[in-house]
C-alpha cells in the first residue's frame, strides 16, 4: 500500500497506514517508558463490627 507518512509527509510503501519506519523509531526513542517499582501497603481488613458481636449482645 502506497501512502504519505502522516508525520514527515514522505512517500511510504507499507502494509498498514501510519508513520514510516524512521518516524516510528524516533517516536519510540522520544516516548520510552521507564519501569519503576511501586511499594504497596499490606492489606488490612476493615473491621465494621466487633468480632463475635452476637455473643456480646447481652439480653
Amino acid at each position: 500500500m502506497d501512502f504519505i507518512c502522516p508525520r514527515c509527509e514522505m512517500s511510504v510503501t507499507a502494509e498498514f497506514y501510519g508513520p514510516c519506519e524512521s518516524c516510528r523509531a524516533a517516536l519510540r526513542a522520544k516516548f520510552v517508558a521507564v519501569r519503576t517499582d511501586v511499594e504497596v501497603a499490606d492489606y488490612e481488613p476493615k473491621m465494621n463490627v466487633t468480632p463475635n458481636g452476637v455473643a456480646l449482645k447481652g439480653d
